[in-house]
């Protein structure tokens, strides 16, 4: 399964991380070293947005781990043309280093991005005998990539400055590193959980 997302220079915090206050009963030190008690006046945040540095990463995993993840140069449009090219860079990916599934055929699942689903790309995808895993639309609670991969390896990235392209992909990298099989096999349980609760609502809204 794949999919693409923005890696910023700049992500400011979520509310969790940025928040100075516990339950009313604690006292706790802040990064300014200075206590903090439920009475003591909340600290004033000047307005955060997300960097104008950007690049964008486009990632396939499978339950072993990570088969192709690279970054797209800048100035570069991921249109049908750029993912059909990435579809047989990955497909020989899948050769090299999946060769039970090369053998045995495997099945690709993305969502209903447009170059997705580009005439182009599905010949291609046809042609070389690649299954497309059917995705329901407007559904990121069901794409693996937009419930847990893209927010794990976010997460530990906001509220962190990176001053060049070249600093957001080395961290990003090394984010990648820390993800387990064992990761990724809860991630496929999980997907297993949302396919069957949506079975179980025979359609309905949850």
């Amino acid at each position: 399964m794949g999919d693409e997302t923005w890696i910023y220079g700049y992500d400011p915090e979520t509310k969790v991380q940025s928040s100075q206050w516990k339950s009313p009963s604690s006292q706790w030190k802040s990064p300014s070293s200075q206590w903090k008690s439920p009475s003591s006046p909340r600290a004033k945040k000047a307005h955060q947005s997300r960097s104008n540095i950007k690049v964008m990463m486009i990632v396939f995993f499978d339950l072993d781990g990570i088969v192709r993840a690279e970054f797209v140069h800048r100035n570069t449009a991921v249109n049908c043309e750029y993912y059909k090219g990435l579809s047989e860079r990955l497909r020989n990916d899948v050769r090299r280093k999946r060769p039970e599934k090369w053998a045995n055929g495997f099945i690709l699942h993305h969502d209903n991005a447009p170059c997705h689903t580009s005439l182009l790309v599905l010949q291609f995808l046809l042609n070389k005998n690649i299954t497309v895993c059917p995705h329901p639309p407007y559904s990121p609670d069901l794409a693996p990539c937009d419930f847990w991969f893209f927010p794990k390896v976010k997460m530990t990235m906001k509220g962190k400055c990176f001053e060049s392209i070249q600093d957001i992909e080395a961290a990003t990298t090394e984010q990648l590193k820390t993800l387990m099989k064992a990761d990724f096999q809860n991630c496929f349980s999980k997907w297993q959980e949302r396919w069957d609760k949506c079975v179980r609502s025979a359609r309905g809204i949850f």
